[in-house]
This record gives C-alpha cells, structure tokens and sequence, in this order.
C-alpha cells in the first residue's frame, strides 16, 4: 500500500485547528492503523481515543475475537483483537501495540491493534464507497481511501458492523441487564437465611483455627516486608501495606506461644470488626471455608474461660465425632492485641485514621474468590457452604452433562461435582494439589465446583462492582456482573449462582455457545 502518514506520540486523537481548517475545505480525518500487513483506517470522529494496550482480562464464553476486558476511566472496557477478525495469526504484543477506544450504543468498545501510523486528511475525491478490492470483508468497511492511480491505500473500518458481527449482544438496556441479578440477589437471601455458622479455618503451627466468615475481610499474601513498631511486644510484628493504608500486624504463632515465626509464604487473614476498624491475622495457610450446624459450636468451658491463654477464643468448634476440635478466635481480642501498633499509627499520622480501608458504611458485599487459569472469579459467600481438596477420584455419572465431573461421597451424602473449566470452555488443567472443590448450596439443592485454586474472601465494595458488557448469551447468565479492585489493576468476573444450579438449562445454553 501506498506511503504512510507520520508517526503521532499523542496519545489521544484530538481535534485540531488544521483539521477544522481540512473538513472545511471537504476533506474528511481518518487514524489509520496497522494490523499485520494492512493499513485500516478509522474516521477520526469516531475515536474517542488511543491508549497503549491496558492490561486485558479473559472472559470465558465470549468469540474468538474478544481479547477481553480492560478498565478504562472507571469504565469496563471490551477490547476486540483485529488480529482475529482479519484472521491474521496472533502476534507476540510490543511496544508499539495499541487499543483504539470506539462508541457503539453508548458502550465505548476498544480496537487491538499492532501499531497507530498517524492521522491523516483525505479529500472527498480519494475517497471510494466501493471496498471490493481492499482484502477486508466489505461488510465490515465503510470504503477504501485511494491514490491518485486508484490503488487502495488504506480501507475504511466500519465501527458499528465490526463490533455487532463480533457480539450484538454487547450492549443491552441497563434496566434488562439490572433485572438479570433479581434472581442472585434472592438466592443469596435464601441462603442467609439457611441456620449455620459460616468459618473460615486456617493452620498455625499444626493447630486449627477459625474465625467467623462475617469477620473476614479479605486473605493475603503474607508481605515480604513489615515495619516493626517501637518497643512492641513479640506477637506485634508491625505493620503492612494494605491498599492505600497501613494494617496492623499480628503473629498468631507469638501470640499463643507456639515457637517459630509465619514463613513469607504464609498468608494474612483480615479480620474486621463493624466499625471498620481491621487487624492482620499472620497464618500459616488457610485450610477451609465450611459452614457448620450451631449444635456443634460450644462455648469455652467455664474453667478455662478464666484462664488467661483462653480469653482470645470464643468458641470451640467440634468436628469429625469430637475427633477435629477447631478454636474460633475473637476478631475483637485480635484487635485489641494491635491496640499498641494502632495508637502508634495514629500519633504518627497526627490523629488521622489508618486502618486499612475501613468500611464505608457495610456497602460491600462478601465474596469467594478463586481461580481458574490466569483470571479470578467470584461467589457470593452466603451460597459457599465450605471448600474440600479435590478428591482423588470421582463416581462417574451416567448420562450427565459432559461438564458434570462425577460424584463424590461427602459425609454420607451424595454431591455432583462439576468441572467449571468446562463450563467455561478454558480447557484441561493439569492436577495439583493446589486444586479445590467449592461446595455450593442453594435451598435444598448442593454442587460441588473444582476449581484451580482458592484465594479466600474478599469483601468488594458495592461501587466497585458493575455489570459485565454481554458478549453472549451464555456469558450473560453466567457471568453477570465485574469487580475491579486495587486502582483498577485486579479484575474479579462474578459468577451467577443460580445459573450454575440449573444444569438441564446450563447444557443447553452451552450446546449454542
């Protein structure tokens, strides 16, 4: 094709008094764009602007064509690859890759593109409707820019074909996708109200403990680095970066006298109390989320409750026939042992709060967070009745759907297990230990769901959650809404419940994906 324009480094496509001075003269603007060996162009009135390609989320279910999501102006952002639509081989993405921000419907849609050559004015006259000749699907293009020999220099992308031939249902009216939640909303109220105890345990020097699922707030990496306090005492360790804000720190190991210190491969459960108010938790490993019937949680015995090594637990799970005795400790003990650590903190900063990311006013909704493959999904904690190692081996179950994995015995009863890597279209994985089954339970109904692993709950803001664009209609009744978190750099897909309860419904939904 024909030479190119001059290289921009602006990184928006704005307006300027030389192109106001071009369309008055009945030229008309074009970016045009490199896709491996063709030259594309865009009107420029049409680009709402060009970034450098963004860190880009998978969606499962979703066309070939859709790299994934993308958060842009606190806008979630679909990024379609022109790569594929063009059917061009993938490229390894470099320096100069670029993602053109387009509207459709209101929706802003993002290009993928190898390169941005620049922006150019085109008078009328070169400008042909007839794209026949331009190597692009024609119904695609709005017309072909040409030389004065009539060659094609560049063809023309059409916006609104290009990303309704990708996914028409991109963009639905905010009410329709609004009433899509009615139902998960209903099912989590369903299973709040179902009469059990909800703990997440975790392991300290070989010991069991636990703490309420209400009181947890999220569960993190152990930091490569905290920042010991003045004259503190041993089980204070100091304080870590959380978010914007500094967390206290406490080792259960110290605290209880356990010898050892937490390994940085251990983890740090946040535990929250109802002002907001958080302390840090440093734990071996997080073992299990299990929801348990009230009769088997029993306060301390009174003899002991007296005594001084006892008064940080609040009650004594017993399990297994008495066999598993978990202690359930008291968020609000663990925050008074970080007392030190937080007045520290505050004389420091002049009196301002600094416990990490208090709440803001219980607006947040409680979350599993898992993963499966490169990208983290969530459910609702109120439907998570507890988390198992996958079992060595499945029952198989004839005439299942090809996505129920079989069945397994879970104390006495029978439990389907389903394999959300098929559901989802992501493939095999291979078997590790770090594999879980989620078990789900909605009314009288229970699931278990094997996932890739497991990173523990995580309280979400209700403004940081959204619903997702809809790409397709299994997608749309699977994955419904998105969470970004941590300055928009960590992207949560939300899982619909109900959807995955509905297996008859799910199968045939997935026959058309």
């Amino acid at each position: 094709m024909a030479t190119r324009a001059p290289r921009k480094k602006a990184a928006r496509a704005a307006p300027d008094p030389q192109g106001a001075a071009a369309s008055a003269a009945g030229a008309a603007r074009f970016v045009t764009l490199r896709v491996g060996n063709s030259v594309l162009a865009v009107p420029l009135a049409d680009v709402r602007e060009i970034v450098r390609r963004p860190e880009i989320v998978r969606i499962p279910l979703s066309p070939p064509s859709l790299e994934g999501l993308a958060r842009r102006h606190g806008v979630v952002l679909p990024v379609i690859g022109l790569r594929s639509v063009l059917g061009l081989p993938g490229a390894a993405v470099d320096k100069d890759a670029r993602v053109v921000v387009v509207g459709h419907r209101g929706q802003p849609v993002g290009l993928a593109v190898d390169r941005v050559e620049g922006i150019v004015s085109v008078a009328g006259a070169r400008i042909d409707r007839d794209a026949g000749d331009a190597g692009v699907d024609a119904a695609l293009l709005a017309g072909v820019i040409r030389d004065p020999k009539g060659g094609a220099v560049a063809a023309i992308l059409d916006a609104g074909p290009l990303v309704e031939r990708q996914f028409a249902d991109l963009v639905r009216p905010a009410a329709e996708r609004a009433a899509a939640h009615d139902g998960v909303a209903a099912v989590a109220a369903q299973a709040k109200a179902a009469a059990t105890v909800g703990l997440v345990t975790f392991a300290v020097a070989g010991q069991e403990f636990a703490l309420p699922i209400s009181d947890v707030e999220r569960i993190v990496p152990h930091p490569a680095e905290v920042t010991r306090m003045p004259k503190a005492r041993a089980h204070l360790l100091g304080v870590m970066a959380l978010g914007d804000g500094l967390l206290p720190l406490v080792g259960l190991r110290e605290l209880f006298g356990l010898g050892g210190s937490t390994a940085e491969q251990g983890r740090v459960v946040v535990a929250r109390l109802g002002d907001g108010a958080q302390v840090g938790l440093a734990v071996d490993g997080v073992r299990e989320i299990l929801r348990v019937d009230p009769a088997l949680v029993a306060p301390v015995p009174a003899i002991l409750a007296r005594e001084a090594e006892f008064e940080d637990i609040q009650s004594i799970v017993r399990l297994q026939g008495g066999k598993r005795l978990v202690s359930v400790l008291s968020a609000e003990r663990m925050l008074a042992h970080a007392a030190d650590v937080a007045a520290a903190l505050e004389e420091h900063s002049g009196g301002e709060a600094t416990m990490a990311e208090r709440g803001a006013g219980g607006s947040d909704e409680p979350f599993v967070v898992f993963r499966l493959g490169e990208a983290e999904y969530g459910l609702p904690v109120s439907a998570v009745q507890e988390i198992q190692r996958r079992p060595k081996t499945l029952s198989p179950l004839p005439k299942a759907p090809e996505f129920v994995a079989g069945l397994v015995n879970l104390r006495g009863a029978a439990l389907p297990v389903v394999d959300l890597r098929r559901i989802l279209r992501l493939g095999e994985a291979v078997r590790d230990e770090r594999q879980r089954v989620v078990v789900l339970a909605v009314r009288e109904f229970r699931a278990g769901l094997i996932v890739d692993s497991t990173s523990g709950v995580l309280r979400i803001p209700a403004d940081s959650i959204e619903p997702a664009p809809t790409v397709t209609e299994a997608q749309r009744q699977l994955i419904g809404r998105v969470a970004t978190l941590d300055g928009q750099k960590r992207m949560v897909l939300l899982l619909e419940v109900e959807a995955l309860f509905d297996m008859e419904h799910l199968a045939a939904l997935l026959e058309t994906a």
